[in-house]
Order: C-alpha cells, then structure tokens, then sequence
C-alpha cells in the first residue's frame, strides 16, 4: 500500500530502523491490539518484543548503552507504534522523557547509575506532575519536600501517570522550599526528585503507595495511576542534577520532548484511520458501486489525507528544530495542537465512513474513536497550547512603535 506521511532527508540508518519498527507494528501490534485494549491488559508482549529490538534505548547515548538517536527518529517510530496502538507508544513516551530528562540535566552519577539500566529496558521510567486538583496550573502544585539531614520527606498526591504500576524510576515534580524565601516565584520553587520502587501496586516502597488503576475510557492497556507520597524519604543524591529549584524547568524541558511525541501519536493514530476509512470505502457497496466511488466519500478521504500529510509535516519540523539544539516551545506547541485536533477529525471521518458498523466493537475503527480525545489533552490541553503560541509570537512579533 502506498503510504502518506513520508519523510526526506533520512539517512539509511533512520530508514532501517523505521522499517524494522513498521514491520513490528504490522506483525505484532496490529493483529492484537484491539483484543488487548477490549481486555484492558497490559501488552507484556509486545513491550518485551520493543526491548529486544532496543527502542528502550532509542535516544540514549551510546555510551551509556543506547543507540544514541535524534529526536525525529524517535518521534517517526513513535508514530508508527501509534499506527498499530496508541497506548504502547505512551508506555514509551514517558521512559524516554525521564531518560531524556536524565541526559539533559542529571548529575554523571546519576547518568551512569540510571541511562544503561533504562537503555537495556530493566529501568522503565514515569514522570508525574499532575494533581488532583491541578490541572494545567503546574504552578498550583501543593505536593512538598521537605530537608531532613541526608534526605528529603515528600508528602502529596499525584495524578496521572503513565506506567505508574509497571515503572521503576518515577521523576516526580514537588514544592521544595528549602534555599528559596518566602515570595519566590512559584516555579522557582519547585524540584524534580527521582523516585525509584518496586513494580506493581500497593504500598511499593516505605511512604509510597500506587493505587489501582484509572478506569478510562480509551488509552487502555497501558496502566494510569495516582502516586500518593506519605513519609517518603528520598536521598538528596536523587534530586536531578543535584540542585534544588530547577524541577519546573527541566519538566518542561522534558514536556517539550512529550509535546512532539504527543504530535507523532496523533500522525500515526490518523494514518491508521485513514488506512482503515479508505480500505472500507472500496469494499463497502451502496447503490450498486462502492462508497469510495462517491463523491462525497472521496472528498472526505481528500480531507483526510491532506491532515495526515499537514500534521505530519508539522510533526518533523519540530523534531529537527529540537535536534539542531533550537528553543522549539512554539513549533511543538503548533504540531500538537494541531496533530491532535487533526487527528480527531480524521478518525470521526472514517468513522463516519464506516457507517453503523464503525459503532461495532468488532472493527477497528471503534477503538481509535476512544483512543483520539486523550491526545487533546496529553501534555497540554489544546488551550494551553494556543496560549503558548500565542505568547512565543508576541515574543517573536514585538511591535515596534
């Protein structure tokens, strides 16, 4: 099949590994997947499978054990899992954000004891700065670190993370007062801790407790959870790169990162309707021909591909703004928000398409039209993106009167 959203530029070493990862997601994730997510159960399966195949290690260096890749090269394999099933590119997004966050701004210690761990898969990463009652306002967090000799206490509750159940090192975001008087700006204030634990669910180490998981509506799979911190003693070692108050800026460090891979799921999810909503449409006959002989039916399908392509496009260009070493917080903020509102739109076409069999559990079409919203508010609502757009283009657009 012929397929949109191609790339220039690659090297054949980027091609190689994308057509590796292709051929993955067509044998093994696509087959399955609707199956696992109907169950709701993890993809141990596929998971083990993406070790094998390093993807753990994708954008680590490789002297620490990875393959040393760009961000483009992660974000187009990200889109191809996307393609097969959006909830075992979420299980990758946020390790590689931990990691990422890690090679940025960690300690050489903590380089050398976490990266070759993370790259080999024995370390899977999660990273949590969400309350209850946050929202967007990373400002408002209220979870607390306080010093205590060698260490650090935490208490607070926090919200929605991705692999909180099946991760070992949690980068948690909290409020640490320590070295920063009273009146100091909110994110100047805050600190990112590295939290490792056990696996699972229940009380995971003294002081900390992972719940069940969240009931969602789509994202299934991968496992959604609270992290409550009662007494959590962390060693002061832990905190990354060693200095209190820097923890929102390396967060959204590590956002900006999540914001392209959140744009790349949103290209593979409306690749993968658009397969689905064009390969109906020719099998599917009204009026003695097939759908897709319609009119109506082929300006949608023209609607559709030319989102794919729009968002796609916008996708790699803040990935290689990232990789040449660029601020790249607007051409992010754009390929999200528009990714993910494109994608929506797209996987409601064939829906649409698919007539009242798309509203079956037995196609395809059914479980992507659950999986598409999360992307509209993963990593930042489609609000809080325009505000940043809308912020970096004053920035960039200063009238001069």
């Amino acid at each position: 099949m012929a397929r949109l959203a191609q790339t220039a530029g690659l090297t054949d070493v980027q091609q190689e590994i994308l057509s590796t990862v292709r051929d993955f997601v067509d044998k093994e994730i696509i087959p399955v997947a609707t199956g696992l997510e109907h169950r709701d159960e993890y993809p141990q399966a596929i998971v083990d499978g993406l070790k094998e195949l390093g993807l753990f290690g994708l954008m680590i260096p490789e002297e620490y054990g990875g393959l040393g890749e760009s961000l483009l090269t992660y974000a187009l394999c990200v889109e191809e899992i996307a393609r097969g099933w959006m909830s075992v590119s979420g299980i990758i997004n946020t390790h590689f954000i931990v990691a990422y966050m890690l090679k940025q701004h960690g300690t050489q210690e903590q380089k050398e004891h976490f990266l070759p761990r993370m790259a080999a898969g024995d370390i899977r990463g999660a990273f949590s700065m969400s309350e209850p009652g946050l929202g967007s306002d990373v400002s408002a967090i209220t979870s607390k670190a306080v010093k205590d000799g060698d260490e650090y206490v935490l208490n607070g509750q926090k919200m929605w993370l991705t692999n909180g159940g099946t991760s070992s090192l949690v980068a948690v975001l909290v409020r640490s007062d320590e070295g920063h008087p009273e009146g100091t700006a909110p994110h100047k204030s805050m600190t990112t801790f590295l939290v490792e634990k056990e696996p699972g669910f229940g009380e995971v180490r003294p002081g900390l407790t992972i719940p069940g998981k969240i009931d969602k509506m789509g994202y299934k799979g991968v496992d959604t959870t609270e992290l409550i911190m009662d007494g959590l003693r962390v060693p002061a070692d832990r905190v990354l790169g060693g200095v209190t108050g820097r923890g929102f800026y390396q967060m959204m460090d590590g956002v900006e990162v999540g914001r392209v891979n959140v744009a790349a799921r949103g290209c593979g999810v409306a690749q993968r309707a658009f397969e689905l909503g064009v390969g109906y449409a020719q099998q599917r006959h009204t009026f003695g021909k097939p759908i897709a002989q319609h009119q109506a039916i082929q300006f949608k399908l023209a609607e559709m591909a030319t989102k794919v392509e729009a968002a796609h496009a916008m996708m790699v260009n803040a990935a290689r703004k990232k990789d040449s070493g660029e601020r790249n917080d607007l051409e992010a903020g754009m390929a999200k928000y528009l990714a993910s509102e494109y994608c929506k739109e797209v996987v409601e076409d064939a829906f649409r398409i698919h007539g009242g069999y798309g509203f079956s559990k037995e196609y395809e079409i059914e479980r992507l039209y659950r999986e598409a919203p999360m992307l509209l508010i993963g990593e930042g609502t489609a609000e809080i993106q325009k505000m940043i757009i809308g912020r970096r283009l004053l920035e960039e657009y200063r009238f001069q009167g």
